[in-house]
């Protein structure tokens, strides 16, 4: 559980730092002004500019956020759970519950008749 959290951090961190990479970079079109003079400035990074420096970290950036994204799918595999289906996880169906007992009727001052036991039929 936690190393699935570090990762998915350092997945999340990687993703902003690819962005941010790719802002930072100049387009196609900005190599039209060094004609114009405007290529003087871009020598920060050495003869060649920031453009390999940047495509190789944008390029280590991806490597590491692609190998993240495998962490993260197979540390997702690898939870275990209980149940391997919603069938499985269904609970348990309760059994009928019995009739609620008839209450005895109150008790009277007045005597009871006693019953008879029931005549038998006479045999043919």
């Amino acid at each position: 559980m936690y190393l699935q959290t570090i990762v998915l951090v350092a997945h999340v961190g990687i993703a902003l730092l690819i962005i941010g990479l790719v802002l930072l970079q100049r387009g196609k079109g900005a190599d039209a002004g060094t004609g114009f003079g405007a290529g003087a400035s871009g020598t920060v990074f050495g003869a060649r500019g920031s453009a390999t420096f940047f495509s190789r970290m944008t390029g280590v950036l991806a490597a590491l956020f692609f190998a993240t994204s495998l962490g993260l799918a197979y540390l997702a595999t690898q939870q275990t759970s209980v149940a391997t289906s919603l069938i499985e996880a269904a609970p348990a169906p309760q059994s009928a519950a019995p009739p609620p007992a008839a209450e005895p009727e109150p008790a009277s001052d007045a005597p009871q008749p006693q019953q008879e036991p029931a005549a038998e039929p006479a045999p043919e």
